[in-house]
């Protein structure tokens, strides 16, 4: 029997790259998973590929977005991994825009989804995971405009919410887990290599070379299952090549 037997498992932005992982994860460990995501290309293409998932296509920074999906699937587990893709260009280069996608997006669905747990709209015991990043302890690259600061943000955030859950007496878990490197194959991976490669006037393989102890989207899917159905103690998480760590 799998480890989430018998639970709802909600995952924003589970069409592609980590998200979609992850719904692979939570269908292999039994539950009834719904992928949330803007498009509904990719949408139909999981649903085409991975046997068993529902979905939903929600722009998830709407603030209508927490009623349409809890009404679609009430999560047992709620997974926030939508995110815009980081700026690439010096910071000079960059309009406000530019810098701020990360805080439209990224900071804005997670802020949403949170604040409609604390409302009551998750029963005790559920649990929320917000899908960070290494930048948010790194600062990451000068190219990135407002990414690094928002999956900060991110973890604040985890932080805020369980202490508020704490006060109010809800039983809610909410956990921050940040990939340590970036991930070739993914939407965000590719955009940052190919950025900070350029940035840096070498090769996206040269670059890729310099990096170390490099995680997959596949172990960041069994990090969050695992944050999922256990018993950690704090509220931010790293997961890199070495596995599973509580943020220092």
């Amino acid at each position: 029997m799998g480890s989430l037997q018998g639970q709802n498992v909600v995952v924003i932005g589970g069409s592609r790259g980590v998200g979609r992982s992850i719904v692979e994860a939570a269908l292999g460990e039994g539950a009834t998973v719904l992928a949330v995501a803007r498009g509904t290309a990719a949408l139909k293409e999981l649903s085409w590929e991975t046997s068993g998932v529902k979905t939903l296509a929600v722009d998830a920074t709407k603030e209508t977005a927490p009623d349409a999906v809890f009404a679609a699937l009430e999560p047992d587990v709620l997974v926030i991994c939508a995110g815009a893709l980081a700026p690439s260009a010096p910071v000079q280069e960059q309009s406000w825009e530019d810098f701020s996608a990360n805080w439209e997006m990224d900071v804005k669905a997670s802020f949403l989804f949170c604040k409609a747990a604390l409302q009551g709209r998750l029963k005790p015991g559920s649990r929320v995971v917000l899908i960070s990043s290494g930048a948010a302890f790194s600062g990451g690259p000068p190219n990135s405009g407002g990414y690094a600061g928002a999956k900060r943000m991110q973890v604040f955030l985890a932080g805020h919410s369980q202490k508020e859950s704490d006060r109010l007496g809800f039983d809610l878990r909410f956990m921050a887990l940040s990939p340590a490197r970036i991930m070739p194959g993914t939407g965000v991976g590719d955009r940052g290599i190919d950025g900070i490669s350029a940035y840096m006037g070498i090769s996206p393989a040269d670059f890729l070379a310099s990096m170390t102890d490099m995680q997959t989207p596949a172990d960041v899917a069994r990090a969050a299952i695992a944050l999922a159905t256990g018993q950690a103690q704090g509220s931010s998480f790293v997961v890199s090549g070495s596995g599973l760590a509580a943020a220092a």
